[in-house]
């Protein structure tokens, strides 16, 4: 059974003394070098003979023996053969300091929490999760707070007021190392179709893309993105202390009421240039040519780009009609972070892979291999990034996002009244008993 590991931290600082940065630089990259330890001779009462001189010659060639050491990573699965890179590099980095057993697992970070607490001793040494699962992690006992190179991981990702800082900390501790600082969403548009003035108008998207015989999409049945509907129109949803949420989104005192959005969105999902597609099948409809246009995040800006070549673009999201008005669509910002488990029998080695595979080289080379916005400042300023049109999109829309910060019981709920929306509530039940339902399920009490 693993133990929680507080000394092997302490342990493996003392090992790195002389430090070597590895890396662009020692701020955005620093890599300490670790030197074995050295156990302290013990008296004895027992005289030991003198080794002869053959003994000599041999203990001074003989090299010291390295500590085998054993880790498991989890990440998402379309990361593994760049996280297998990574973790070859870090070996190699580290090659004269132990032998590295490490293990790749696949987990998606949106679903790493459920995993990790369903038995936290049991899980990876090292993982990616969503930003919104931080608090949840921490008070379930299963990150250990980084402590090692603190101030130099919260100072290359832009300093302890940075979103991707305070989205890994909780009451002042740094819990996680930053990863990306690109989870939201925006609108991807083939400009084979659109306009730039033409994707400003979620109508007008859908009027153009039904004349071309094609379709553009956005997951209904996911809270994730259904709070850009009810966000947009001024009703609210806020996270309590106690893990419960607030919401009214069954408002019918709102300027723009809670029938009011639902009813917008039941348009919207009977109009033919629309459809409501998840992730994957966001994918085949870009790599098909029957999806023109889709609100989606930087995780899938290549599959957009390889499909559409020169004529692949990206912008915020569009207005859409919502009684009777032009709303500007909300969303949701987060980010991505890599954590230690506290329960790690390798602790403190699991902290410096953590630090290792969030660095300045390896934040540019997931922007490189998989279009992922990196948190790290200096990456994120490189020419390569700021040309990138999803980074661009995901800054326009920044304007109009929100650090998602919501408690558990906000998924379910959604996701089920998003799915008979999608359907077009097929049975006629009344707007506004929906509407209630749905917010009774999303402000229930944390069991």
């Amino acid at each position: 059974m693993k133990k929680r590991k507080v000394l092997a931290i302490v342990m493996v600082v003392m090992m790195f003394a002389g430090l070597t940065a590895c890396g662009k630089n020692t701020t955005t990259n620093s890599t300490a070098t670790p030197t074995p330890t050295v156990a302290a001779a013990t008296d004895t009462a027992t005289a030991t003979p003198e080794p002869t001189k053959e003994a000599e010659a041999t203990a001074t060639q003989a090299p010291a023996a390295l500590e085998t050491v054993e880790l498991t990573m989890w990440g998402a699965e379309e990361d593994q053969t760049m996280l297998a890179e990574m973790v070859e590099a870090f070996k190699i980095a580290y090659a004269d300091k132990a032998n590295f057993v490490i293990n790749l697992g696949v987990e998606s970070e949106s679903t790493a929490k459920d995993t990790v607490l369903t038995d936290i001793e049991a899980a990876a040494d090292v993982f990616a999760f969503a930003d919104d699962q931080l608090n949840e992690l921490v008070n379930a006992g299963a990150l250990q707070a980084v402590q090692i190179d603190t101030d130099a991981i919260i100072a290359a990702n832009g300093g302890s007021e940075a979103g991707s800082v305070k989205a890994a900390t909780s009451d002042g501790t740094l819990y996680a190392y930053p990863m990306t600082a690109d989870n939201g969403y925006f609108m991807f548009y083939n400009k084979e179709y659109f306009t730039a003035d033409d994707v400003m108008s979620l109508d007008k998207m859908m009027e153009v893309a039904a004349n071309a015989g094609k379709q553009i999409t956005m997951q209904f049945d996911s809270g994730w993105y259904l709070y850009s509907f009810f966000q947009g129109a001024g009703l609210s949803l806020q996270l309590q202390t106690d893990g419960t949420n607030l919401c009214d989104w069954n408002s019918a005192t709102n300027a723009i009421k809670g029938v009011d959005v639902a009813q917008a969105m039941l348009d919207i999902a009977a109009n033919p240039g629309f459809v409501s597609l998840g992730d994957a099948a966001f994918v085949t409809g870009v790599q098909d040519g029957s999806i023109i246009a889709g609100v989606n995040g930087t995780w899938n800006a290549n599959v957009a780009a390889e499909s559409w070549g020169d004529n692949y673009a990206a912008t915020k999201l569009p207005t859409y009609t919502v009684a009777g008005q032009q709303v500007q669509m909300s969303s949701f910002a987060g980010y991505k972070l890599v954590g230690v488990n506290a329960y790690s029998d390798n602790v403190g080695w699991a902290m410096y892979l953590a630090e290792w595979i969030t660095n300045y080289d390896n934040q540019v080379k997931r922007f490189e291999t998989r279009g992922l916005g990196p948190s790290n400042v200096e990456a994120g300023a490189s020419a390569s990034v700021q040309a990138s049109p999803a980074i661009a999109a995901l800054a326009q829309q920044s304007l109009y996002a929100t650090v998602q910060r919501v408690g558990g019981n906000y998924w379910s709920p959604t996701e089920t009244f998003g799915a008979i929306m999608a359907a077009g509530n097929t049975d006629g039940t009344d707007l506004q008993t929906l509407l209630d339902n749905m917010v009774a399920g999303i402000t229930a009490p944390v069991q």
